[in-house]
Order: structure tokens, then C-alpha cells, then sequence
């Protein structure tokens, strides 16, 4: 295990009999007249994972002292929009590989997959109803809306070498960091949280969920594929012009530019070797990890707000280990 690995499972540990709670809310929410939705659901949300989403909610709640039940309901309902999006996420992508294993689209087919992550948004919406809340129904329902406008942006972008660093961040601000923002600003709503806490909340989990991506990106160039459970070089396959591509263009000699824009155009990863030599000799990791570092500045302030105790420790941890995470 890395030393970030350890930090995180530390923090995870406050929360983990919290999390065996949420653990029995999917199973029992999972139940369905369908075997095979059980089937596709229980695959891919068994392949493990942090949790970070619905980790983020609880930790918030216990931050700011909330103990009722419905933590672990919306902390399920988190979990079962982070799974929709990436069943439809892997169909989109055509990924073969998630976590180490067949992705739930390469075992159980294009299909299967789709309407899984149907059901599994639809039974989201019906689980938010138990929180009697217009509030929390107005936080997730615009959450998930943001996402879907995220992930039709990030397919406008596939293989446009053109894109700037302020267009990613809008993909992954809208695609990756909504829901992380809504899990946190979820804890606040349930804890009756003033204004100001609500939205130190919110700010921080856009910001953890911004670096979060954001080192993700840089892992694709400077990972180990074994313990990421994914494919290197995946993004580039797929024309993705994420940040360490764009620095590296920038920073770039003409011809070193040229290429990685041609990579990007094509879906080509046949000179993957060359381009991640050009991208960690034009310092576009140090580019990249420098901009993910800032975003968890910004995260560690906005946890600051909040009052001082274990589970805000532990926000605050979270958001600095992140610059040490290799897979």
C-alpha cells in the first residue's frame, strides 16, 4: 500500500461503520424484480474503490454533528449516481478495464450496462424522496444534470487538439466535481448548516474533486497500470485533450506539438511512448500536478471553515494526501 493509499484508508476509518450502514442501504435498495439489474450493480460497485463521494457526505455530517439516518440514505444515493455515470461512462468510452478487472459493459454487454445505469438513476430519484427535502431534491437533481451537460461537453471535445486549459476544467468541473460538491454540501443541508458553512462545503468538495481528476489525468502518463487497474494511455486512445497533453503543447517544440496533436485527432496511441517522453520533458506533469495542487489549497481553506474535530481532520487530510496519490 502507498503512503497515500494509508492516509486515505486512515480517514476512511473513521467513517467505517458509518459506511457498513450505507453498505446495507444498497443491498437493500438494490432489490429489483430484474436478477440481472442486481447482477450488473453488485459487479461493478463490488470492484472496490474509495467511496469517496458518499465518504464525503459522512464525513461532513460528522464534521458538523449530524447523526439521523438519512446520512446513510443520501450517502447511498450518491454511490448509486457515481455507478450510473460510469456504466454509461465505460459504454461511451468503449473501456475494456476498470479497478483491475473487465469492465460491467465487457462482461455483460452495451446494453445491459445502459439500463442498469437507468435504473440505477431512477431508483437514486426515489431514494431522495425519503429525505422529505425540496432542498436535497434541488442540490441532486441539478448535481445530475450538471454531469450528463459534462459528459456531453467532454464527447463534443474528444479529439480536439484545440482545447485550452479553461475548457478541461469546465469538462471536469461539470463531469467529475459536481457530484463530490453535492455530496458535501448534502452533509451541510442535512446538518440545518448556516449559509456559509453550506457553501464552505460545497466549495470544497468542487475543489477535492477537481484535483481529484486532475491527478487522475496525470497518472495516465505517469502511473502504473497494474495499480491503477486501468489501461495507460487510455485518454489519449479515446482523444482526450486533458491537462498534461495541453501543457505539453504549449511547452512543446513545433514538431513535439504537432504529433501530440495529430495523437489526439486520431485516437492513436501507437506513439504513446514518444508523447509521454515529450510530456514529461516539457515539465507538463509539474505543470499539471501544480495546478491540481492548487485546487487542494483550495479544498484544505474551505475545510478550515468548519468546526475543529476528527471528521474535519480527516477533510483536511484527505485534500493534502491527494498530491502524493499514485493510483
Amino acid at each position: 500500500m502507498t503512503d497515500s493509499s494509508a492516509s486515505t484508508a486512515s480517514v476512511l476509518s473513521l467513517i467505517a461503520s458509518d459506511m457498513a450502514e450505507v453498505d446495507a442501504v444498497i443491498a437493500r435498495r438494490l432489490d429489483s424484480g430484474a436478477p440481472l439489474v442486481g447482477e450488473v450493480s453488485r459487479y461493478i460497485i463490488s470492484a472496490g474503490g474509495k467511496r469517496l463521494r458518499p465518504a464525503l457526505l459522512l464525513l461532513v455530517c460528522g464534521a458538523l454533528g449530524y447523526t439521523g439516518a438519512q446520512r446513510f440514505n443520501l450517502a447511498a444515493v450518491v454511490e448509486f449516481i457515481h455507478t450510473a455515470t460510469l456504466l454509461h461512462d465505460d459504454v461511451v468510452d468503449e473501456s475494456t478495464l476498470r479497478r483491475g478487472r473487465a469492465t460491467a459493459n465487457e462482461s455483460f454487454g452495451n446494453p445491459a450496462s445502459v439500463l442498469v445505469g437507468d435504473f440505477l438513476y431512477s431508483r437514486a430519484f426515489q431514494m431522495m424522496l425519503d429525505a422529505g427535502q425540496m432542498r436535497v431534491m434541488e442540490i441532486l437533481a441539478d448535481a445530475t444534470n450538471v454531469i450528463a451537460e459534462g459528459e456531453v461537453l467532454q464527447l463534443m471535445n474528444m479529439h480536439d487538439a484545440s482545447l485550452d486549459e479553461a475548457g478541461y476544467l469546465r469538462v471536469i468541473r461539470s463531469k467529475t466535481a459536481k457530484l463530490f460538491e453535492a455530496s458535501a454540501r448534502l452533509g451541510a443541508v442535512l446538518a440545518g448548516a448556516d449559509a456559509q458553512i453550506e457553501e464552505a462545503c460545497a466549495n470544497y468538495g468542487q475543489a477535492l474533486g477537481t484535483a481529484f481528476q486532475v491527478i487522475d489525468d496525470v497518472l495516465d502518463y505517469d502511473g502504473d497500470a497494474g495499480e491503477m487497474g486501468k489501461n495507460l494511455g487510455d485518454d489519449l486512445r479515446e482523444g482526450k485533450a486533458t491537462l498534461p497533453l495541453i501543457a505539453a503543447m504549449r511547452r512543446g517544440t513545433p514538431d513535439q506539438r504537432a504529433l501530440i496533436e495529430h495523437a489526439i485527432q486520431t485516437g492513436g496511441s501507437g506513439e504513446l511512448g514518444k508523447i509521454v517522453a515529450i510530456v514529461r520533458e516539457t515539465g507538463a506533469l509539474d505543470v499539471t500536478r501544480e495546478a491540481a495542487a492548487a485546487e487542494a489549497n483550495r479544498a484544505i481553506e474551505a475545510a478550515r471553515q468548519l468546526p475543529r474535530n476528527e471528521c474535519s481532520e480527516g477533510l483536511l487530510q484527505l485534500a493534502a494526501q491527494l498530491l502524493q496519490r499514485r493510483a
